[in-house]
């Protein structure tokens, strides 16, 4: 996770004034956007750092002497813990209970991965609500524009008002694909 998180960076770095160019067509939304981002991230890591207790704990059981007590016990191992608590000697468990335990472990896991996949949904549903606001803008500007057209004037007078107000729907069209560039690559 570090890893992809270093070559997303270099990534930033060497596109930082395309990205800021971007980010710039509509900033609040897409500030929004990487903060919701950066909260899933640090969610992912939380995520994952939970398992090292687990990890810790199967590790000092299979190593550790009968009795020996655990300074941190499991949480997602805790009924698996309380089996094995008091082994004496060698200890297996039965089939079913361990498809039991596993099961419960599974459920646990799952839970927890539904805030990512949460997050992972509303980074696209603010991406495509960026996306809608920029082509209303763009929709409504163009209007403008073609209102603004006189029919039958001379072609370089209408040229020229058109060239005024085209910035407009072009300025849509840069909010609602930098929500969607936003939204899909923090997702």
């Amino acid at each position: 996770m570090t890893v992809f998180l270093i070559l997303c960076s270099l990534v930033v770095v060497v596109l930082y004034k395309q990205i800021l160019v971007a980010f710039m067509a509509n900033p609040g939304l897409n500030a929004l956007i990487l903060g919701v981002m950066l909260i899933g991230v640090a969610l992912a890591f939380r995520q994952v750092g939970r398992l090292f207790r687990e990890i810790n704990w199967v590790n000092g059981f299979r190593l550790a002497d009968p009795g020996l007590a655990v300074d941190r016990p499991p949480v997602l191992l805790a009924p698996m813990a309380s089996l094995l608590g008091d082994r004496i000697g060698r200890m297996a468990i039965s089939s079913p209970v361990m498809r039991g335990i596993l099961d419960s472990i599974a459920a646990r896991l799952d839970e927890a991965r539904d805030l990512s996949r949460y997050m992972t949904g509303l980074l696209i549903f603010l991406g495509l609500l960026g996306t809608f606001w920029g082509l209303i803008d763009t929709v409504s500007s163009v209007g403008r524009v073609l209102e603004g057209l006189k029919v039958g004037g001379d072609a370089a007078g209408t040229f020229d008002a058109s060239r005024r107000v085209l910035p407009a729907p072009l300025a849509g069209m840069g909010i609602s694909f930098s929500s969607s560039l936003f939204g899909l690559a923090a997702r």
